[in-house]
């Protein structure tokens, strides 16, 4: 396995991969690799001639500085573990690599058809702007036949769609289930900031969502919704920041289950944030 640090480097390996006629897949990360990662690493590398991983913490998809300084680091720890499953070629640039000064203090321009003004999007402004802006670059950079991304961002996921629909990129986006602990907690990078009574209580979210599946379609998604609210809320340490059934095509809420449907909570553990989602239909 090869490390880049530089454009320069990056666009060459490319150029040769492609010179030799190599089908490309590509799984983007901000590192803190768990085995949700791994998974889409592991798919990755089965379903093409090369496996090209970002191990990147962008700057502009955080609209919560503290959150950026927190964000866990151990790039040496991921590269082991990429390296374990057949990662070709890992990129780890540094933000001034990536990003022009005028850049990091401009917020991207992009049109999101309103997928970005529910959910993440309320509760955490130009975060999408952040993310859209990188893969735009990533993409431009690896030119992959195939881009990796987990459900478990579901309306991340949705954006990316919506950004390769318009920016008419060559790729196909593969959407891979949520890996979860053998608990039901979604695997997150984010859990290595639980202390081990938090995530206890972490656990009750995935617990939560999948019991509210039995209430489908006798409960309407307005009274399902408070369900789900009220019985995280009454566990200690949880505070849920917003429980959203939308349809999942146009992530607008939804008042009843005659379309395709998914639930999307966040909530707070103590400091900690954490998503998760569940399909209803």
């Amino acid at each position: 396995m090869k490390t880049v640090h530089t454009k320069a480097e990056l666009t060459a390996d490319i150029e040769r991969f492609k010179s030799e006629g190599k089908t490309i897949g590509f799984v983007p990360t901000m590192g803190a690799l768990h085995a949700g990662h791994i998974e889409l690493v592991s798919r990755c590398v089965r379903e093409n001639d090369v496996c090209v991983v970002s191990v990147f913490v962008n700057p502009t998809q955080f609209n919560n500085p503290d959150d950026l300084k927190k964000y866990p680091r151990d790039v040496e720890r991921d590269k082991a573990l990429l390296e374990g499953v057949g990662c070709k070629l890992v990129f780890t640039p540094e933000p001034n690599e990536v990003y022009s000064q005028t850049e990091l203090n401009t917020q991207f321009d992009f049109d999101f058809g309103g997928l970005d003004k529910v959910m993440e999007g309320k509760f955490r402004p130009g975060h999408f702007n952040g993310v859209v802006q990188i893969v735009e670059k990533l993409f431009k950079l690896v030119q992959p036949n195939k881009a990796y991304f987990g459900e478990k961002d579901f309306q991340q996921l949705s954006i990316i769609h919506r950004m390769v629909d318009i920016m008419k990129f060559d790729v196909e986006i593969i959407d891979c289930p949520i890996v979860r602990e053998e608990s039901g907690l979604a695997m997150s990078s984010r859990n290595e900031r639980l202390t081990s009574e938090q995530r206890k209580k972490a656990i009750e979210i995935s617990k939560v969502l999948f019991e509210s599946r039995n209430f489908v379609p006798e409960m309407n998604p307005e009274s399902l919704k408070a369900f789900v609210i009220d019985k995280i809320n009454q566990i200690d340490v949880l505070e849920v920041e917003y429980f959203e059934i939308v349809d999942t095509t146009t992530l607008q809420a939804v008042n009843n289950w005659e379309t395709s449907t998914v639930g999307c909570i966040t909530v707070y553990c103590g400091e900690v944030r954490l998503i998760d989602n569940i399909r209803y239909k």
